[in-house]
C-alpha cells in the first residue's frame, strides 16, 4: 500500500488494522511518510517523537498478535496540542521560554488515549499561550494563508494525513477555526465534557478540550475515549458510538434550526451563498430547517467573552510576563494588560452576565429542535498574518455549548468552507448523529492537497 493509498480516518484504518490487513508499524510508517513529504513546508509539529510513536506502534502490534485489541484507536497516530501534558515531552505552548519544559505526567486526557490504544506521535503547534498572534504553521490548501489559531498544527497535520486525529483545545475559537480552515472535522464538547487537567489553562472559565479528524465518526471515536462520564459529581453518561452507529435516517436528525440575526454584518458574500446552497441541497433531501430569534442577552456576548478571557489569562500570565516581557507577543500581551485594566465589580457583572447566558440559552433548547445551524467561519482563510475572525465560534465558548464542524464546500478560490452545529448540553452523541446524516448527504469531495 503507497502513502496515497493509506487510509486517512481512523475508522478506515481501525477496519483494516482489526482485520489484521494493516499493522499499527505499518501505519505509522505511512503517517511519517506523510510527515517527510509535508512538514518541511507546513510547519505543524512542534515536538515529533519518531522514535517513542515506533516503540509504542511495536508494543501495540505485539498486542494483536496476542489476541488484545484495545479498540477503534488501537494503533492510531494521533498528535496532541501543544499546551497539553505528554509525559517526558516539552510542554512548550508556542513559547520560547517553555521549550524544555518536560512534562512529568500525562494530562488526563492522553492518559485516556493511551487507554484506548492510541499511538501518541507528538506535539502539535499552538499559537503562543493558545491566544491570537499567529504561528509558524502554514495551511496545506494555500500557503500563504492561515491555518486559523490557536489549534494550528493540530488542523494541519490531521489535514495532511500526517496523524488521523489530534487533540486540540478552544477558548475562543481555536478548535472550529482552524479544523475549518485547514478541511477537517471537528468537536467541540459541552464545557467540562472533557478534562482539562494537565492543560495549559488560557480561561478556566472557558476552556474546552476537543478532537479533529478526517470524517464524522472519527469524532465520536475519539471522544468517546477522553470524554468524563462523572463531571464534577454529577453523572454525565454518554454513547456517541453507539448512537451513530445506529443512526438511520430518521426525521428527528434531520432538522435545523438557524438564527439570521447572527449572519448580517459578519458573514462574508461567498459564505452566505455556500450555506444558501446547503439549504436548498438538504431541503430537497427531506432536512428541514426553521428560524429562531437570538436571545436577548446574547448582544453583550462578543465583549463579555473577551473580558473573561482578558481577567483569567491576566491571573495566570501576567506575573510571567512581567518577568519575561520578550516572551509575550502583541496581541497575548493586549489581551493581558486588558485583563489587568478591569475593574472588579465590572467582572463581577460579568460573571453573573455568563452564569445567566448559560441558563438562558439553555431554554432554546426547550421548545424548538436540538440543533442549531451556523457557519463555522465568516469566510476561507485569510492570510497569514492573522488567526482568523472567531465570530461564529465564542458564543458558544462562552456558552459551554457543544458544536461540531464539517467541511461542505469549496470556495472559487479554492479553500475550503464549514458549517458549525450546536447541540444541546451533554447531548454530543445526538448531536454527532445529525452531523454523520449531514455528512453522507452533503457528500463533500476531499480534493488532492496541492503541496
Amino acid at each position: 500500500m503507497t502513502t496515497d493509498e493509506a487510509p486517512m480516518t481512523i475508522t478506515a484504518a481501525a477496519g483494516l488494522i482489526r482485520n489484521c490487513d494493516l499493522t499499527p508499524i505499518e501505519l505509522l510508517d505511512q503517517c511519517l511518510d506523510r510527515v517527510d513529504r509535508y512538514e518541511g513546508r507546513v510547519r505543524a509539529w512542534a515536538y515529533l517523537d519518531r522514535e517513542g510513536a515506533k516503540e509504542q506502534a511495536e508494543r501495540l502490534t505485539a498486542e494483536l498478535q496476542a489476541g488484545l485489541y484495545r479498540g477503534p484507536l488501537h494503533g492510531i497516530p494521533i498528535g496532541i496540542k501543544d499546551i497539553i501534558d505528554v509525559f517526558d515531552m516539552p510542554t512548550g505552548c508556542g513559547s520560547k521560554l517553555w521549550a524544555n519544559s518536560y512534562a512529568r505526567h500525562d494530562a488526563s486526557c492522553v492518559e485516556r488515549l493511551r487507554q484506548a490504544g492510541a499511538i501518541i506521535l507528538g506535539k502539535t503547534v499552538t499559537t503562543a499561550y493558545a491566544s491570537f498572534d499567529p504561528p509558524v504553521t502554514r495551511n496545506p490548501w494555500n500557503l500563504e494563508r492561515t491555518p486559523g489559531g490557536s489549534s494550528s498544527g493540530s488542523a494541519a497535520a490531521v489535514a495532511c494525513g500526517m496523524c488521523l486525529g489530534a487533540l486540540a483545545s478552544q477558548t475562543g475559537g481555536s478548535i472550529t477555526r482552524p479544523a475549518s480552515f485547514c478541511g477537517v472535522y471537528c468537536i467541540k464538547p459541552s464545557y467540562g465534557r472533557v478534562s482539562v487537567d494537565g492543560v495549559m489553562p488560557l480561561a478556566p472559565s472557558l476552556d474546552h478540550i476537543g478532537a479533529m479528524a478526517n470524517c464524522v465518526r472519527d469524532l465520536a471515536i475519539l471522544l468517546q475515549a477522553i470524554a468524563r462520564t462523572d463531571v464534577d459529581g454529577v453523572p454525565r453518561p454518554y454513547h456517541f458510538l453507539a448512537e451513530i452507529d445506529g443512526t438511520t435516517s430518521h426525521s428527528r436528525y434531520k432538522q435545523l434550526s438557524f438564527l439570521p440575526d447572527f449572519l448580517p454584518g459578519k458573514a462574508q458574500p461567498v459564505m452566505l451563498e455556500a450555506l444558501a446552497g446547503l439549504q436548498e441541497k438538504t431541503n430537497e433531501l427531506d432536512w428541514a430547517w426553521n428560524s429562531l430569534p437570538l436571545p436577548p442577552s446574547f448582544a453583550d456576548v462578543p465583549r463579555f467573552h473577551h473580558t473573561v478571557m482578558a481577567v483569567e489569562a491576566a491571573e495566570y500570565h501576567a506575573e510571567r510576563m512581567r518577568r519575561h516581557p520578550d516572551d509575550y507577543w502583541p496581541k497575548v500581551r493586549s489581551l493581558i494588560e486588558h485583563g489587568l485594566a478591569t475593574t472588579a465589580p465590572h467582572y463581577s457583572n460579568v460573571l453573573s452576565h455568563l452564569a445567566a447566558f448559560r441558563d438562558e440559552i439553555d431554554t432554546v433548547f426547550v421548545d424548538s429542535w436540538k440543533t442549531l445551524v451556523t457557519p463555522a467561519t465568516v469566510g476561507p482563510a485569510p492570510t497569514a498574518d492573522t488567526t482568523g475572525d472567531p465570530a461564529f465560534n465564542s458564543p458558544w465558548s462562552y456558552s459551554g455549548l457543544p458544536t461540531v464542524s464539517l467541511p461542505f464546500e469549496w470556495a472559487p478560490d479554492g479553500m475550503p468552507l464549514a458549517v458549525q452545529l450546536t447541540g444541546e448540553r451533554w447531548c454530543e452523541d445526538d448531536l454527532l448523529a445529525t452531523a454523520l446524516m449531514l455528512e453522507e448527504d452533503i457528500g463533500f469531495e476531499r480534493h488532492q492537497l496541492p503541496l
